[in-house]
């Protein structure tokens, strides 16, 4: 049996995948899909993809060995530690004793696996934001911590002293109830800034690439952030890494159309978790936009939003944080025992 290094971290990692027009045809597309990726414009990488290449980056900055689906490995180690990462088929057939570290991803709501952490092989289940701790820690308790995904700072710079054309960029990432929120929010929301003889630019989610996107934050003074809610949200916060300010719809709920499956109650929940006056302001709904835009856009100069991510989601403490987590699995108490 050959031990692994101390500073080996194992993680699993299953993106999303499923048949679309016949059984099986998922591992067509596998094949097709780079040849697909290099003839559009859409985002080529699922936001799980990207949040798990951050943590394996910020894994490997911070000196750590990062061996990536290593089956056999964890078999012949089974005391060491494993990191599962991304959508629910992971765990199916999962048979390696490993002491694991959940998430984040996996399940939108805990009642989708309620027995989960009581298998004593799950130590930790990670969220990342307090909202989902909350939603989760009812069924999970103490075993679900937060943990967030650092942002490379280095790969979204600065660009407060870039040449600026574009006075709001528009990330629309309404992804449910697009016919009530089309006229009762984006509708009167364009009409205000083109009333207001403002430069406008706007990004639909998942219709555009990084590169456009680089691009967008480099000429844009600010942006104006369009998403029911997030669990991190990895775009606003690159924005921020580039010194754009934000104005947030923040409507205070979890907007899921699900959600009722779940929950009788509304829950509450932000589409900026990570956010602080430093880095823009945010409203409510539409009535509350004007209001919320006037305080915004006299103060672009006053926000320091990459101080923030400078300061609070670097790759050091994400990488930190989560060795906490996968560490302390092999002390972590279970069902009233220390497990070692």
């Amino acid at each position: 049996m050959s031990r692994l290094a101390d500073r080996t971290v194992l993680l699993f990692f299953r993106d999303f995948e499923s048949d679309r027009f016949v059984p099986g045809d998922r591992y067509l597309k596998r094949l097709v899909r780079p040849l697909y990726n290099r003839f559009n414009r859409k985002q080529k990488v699922t936001g799980f993809q990207m949040a798990f290449q951050l943590l394996a980056e910020a894994l490997r900055r911070s000196g750590h060995i990062v061996r990536i689906n290593d089956y056999a490995a964890a078999r012949r180690n089974p005391q060491h530690p494993v990191g599962l990462f991304g959508y629910p088929h992971l765990l199916e057939g999962w048979d390696l004793p490993n002491p694991a570290v959940l998430g984040p991803g996996l399940y939108d709501h805990p009642s989708l696996a309620p027995g989960l952490m009581e298998d004593e092989r799950n130590r930790f289940y990670l969220v990342c934001s307090e909202w989902m701790r909350c939603m989760f820690a009812r069924r999970y308790g103490d075993s679900c911590v937060i943990w967030f995904n650092g942002i490379d700072a280095a790969s979204w710079p600065d660009t407060r002293g870039h040449a600026k054309d574009v006075d709001v960029l528009v990330y629309d990432k309404i992804r449910w109830n697009r016919e009530h929120y089309e006229p009762a929010l984006l509708d009167p929301v364009m009409a205000s800034l083109a009333r207001r003889g403002l430069r406008v630019e706007t990004l639909r989610y998942k219709l555009y690439d990084h590169a456009t996107y680089r691009d967008l934050l480099a000429r844009s003074r600010s942006m104006l952030f369009l998403c029911e809610h997030e669990t991190q949200g990895l775009a606003y916060q690159e924005a921020l890494a580039s010194g754009v300010p934000v104005l947030a719809w923040d409507n205070g709920y979890w907007l899921d159309p699900h959600r009722a499956d779940f929950e009788p109650d509304p829950v509450p929940a932000s589409s900026v978790p990570y956010f602080s006056p430093e880095c823009g302001d945010r409203f409510r709904d539409f009535g509350d936009f004007d209001a919320a835009f006037d305080r915004f856009w006299p103060r672009l100069h006053d926000y320091d939003p990459r101080a923030y991510v400078e300061r609070e989601l670097t790759l050091e403490r994400s990488a930190e944080l989560y060795m906490r987590y996968y560490n302390g699995s092999l002390t972590q108490r279970h069902g009233g025992t220390e497990v070692r």
